[in-house]
């Protein structure tokens, strides 16, 4: 317990330093270990509740820590009594020990005394936190004041979806299985599994995708259930060519190719995330011309024929999967917004000359700010009067094209993800 504690409270600290959470971790992987399972929960939990552990701790603690490491530790063994079912004495007395090891003896006083008080005071404790909004949420107040702005009857629910466990998401491939017969295969295996959407298979208890049956003969991709509504929405056909702009890792990629045969080109900057393109698409048995390119710069990979498709899953601030990667909710800024818009704007406009007359282009994000979302689109189509908005069917629930996040219960439990279909007349 207390190597997990110690790792984790390291790389909770590399996250706030700037690092994002998976290069922290890889960066501990070498210490972790046969931890690395335990390192990855509390690390990834104290970054989706740090608003309250932080508060909670500043109270214990009655005058700020001297030790930003210390610190970083006792969030992670409060985030262990607050939301885990790891024994309380084995919590302390772990984090205790990892205290002896990253500063002087005297600290692990300190440590004691605040998380034993913690366990006496749990209750008000708690109350007090949560009586300011970044200890109640979990985010930053910037962030929190956007969404009771932009969703004033959801903000609640909306922010506290993106603090749950995500689930495990599966699409299941139907040229190499049927979404039911797949669930029967998981049944066999003593895997318990929902059906969710058209394709999707959510799995009771996450685990690693290569222990699912089929994995190696794709049978499946792991993409979440919103983000599986977007190939669909571009309604291709047989024959046609589709352009994937921004196209890594490649899950709508992928799924493209599982719904037609079409002349497929997916585009993305990132060489090393091109190649998880390339790798998804061999496992799965499709494949599609991949290029390494600026999709913005056409000059530099356009071979002047026009495309009767275009997907844009545009960079975003990711504000709609926090749940999976919360990280993001500290290492964002607010002037990012502003930035992001800048980037879709950009895409938009030079991709549009792409779309062949009568085509159309589908515009995704998987943030839930309307600047990145309704209100580009709104200036999109100010800038373009070929353009045209055509309504798409969401899940209930969705507000003009906004798919807000759901937590677990809900009748489709997905990330907060936006589309706009925009045909070209």
């Amino acid at each position: 317990m207390e190597l997990a504690q110690r790792i984790a409270a390291k790389t909770v600290r590399r996250v706030l330093a700037g690092a994002s959470l998976p290069a922290a971790l890889a960066e501990s992987a070498p210490a972790a270990a046969g931890e690395r399972p335990r390192v990855h929960d509390l690390a990834y939990g104290t970054l989706r509740y740090l608003g309250q552990l932080r508060a909670a701790a500043r109270m214990l603690a009655e005058r700020p820590l001297a030790d930003a490491n210390v610190e970083a530790l006792i969030w992670v063994a409060l985030y262990q009594l607050i939301h885990t079912a790891a024994p309380p004495h084995a919590v302390v007395d772990g984090a205790v020990r990892a205290t002896s090891r990253i500063r002087r003896t005297s600290a692990k006083g300190l440590t004691n005394a605040i998380l034993r008080s913690f366990l006496r005071r749990r209750d008000a404790v708690l109350a007090d936190a949560a009586r300011d909004p970044v200890g109640r949420f979990s985010y930053p107040r910037w962030w929190i004041d956007r969404v009771h702005a932009e969703y004033p009857d959801d903000a609640a629910a909306v922010l506290d979806a993106g603090n749950t466990r995500p689930p495990l998401a599966l699409r299941i491939n139907r040229r190499a299985i049927g979404p039911d017969v797949y669930v029967r295969e998981l049944d066999a295996c003593g895997v318990t599994a929902e059906r969710v959407g058209e394709v999707g298979v959510i799995v009771a208890r996450p685990r690693a995708v290569t222990e699912l049956p089929g994995f190696d003969r794709g049978w499946f991709s792991v993409q979440d259930a919103g983000a599986q509504l977007a190939a669909p929405l571009l309604d291709a056909r047989d024959g046609m060519r589709v352009l994937d702009a921004c196209a890594a890792p490649g899950g709508k990629t992928t799924h493209i190719a599982e719904l037609w045969d079409t002349d497929l080109t997916a585009v993305d900057a990132d060489a090393a995330r091109l190649q998880r393109v390339e790798q998804n698409l061999r496992r799965l048995k499709f494949s599609s011309r991949l290029v390494h390119a600026d999709a913005a710069d056409v000059h530099s990979w356009w071979d002047g024929f026009a495309f009767d498709r275009i997907l844009v899953d545009a960079p975003c601030t990711a504000s709609g999967i926090v749940r999976r990667h919360p990280d993001g909710k500290w290492l964002r800024r607010e002037t990012d917004i502003e930035d992001f818009a800048g980037q879709q704007a950009r895409l938009l406009d030079a991709l549009w000359p792409l779309l062949a007359r009568g085509g159309a282009m589908l515009y995704a994000t998987c943030s839930i700010f309307r600047a990145e979302n309704q209100a580009q689109v709104a200036a999109f189509l100010a800038r373009h009067g070929d353009a045209e908005a055509i309504p798409v069917a969401l899940p209930p629930g969705s507000i003009d094209g906004q798919l807000l996040p759901a937590g677990p219960g809900a009748a489709h439990n997905h990330d907060g993800f936006f589309f706009a279909l925009l045909h070209k007349s």
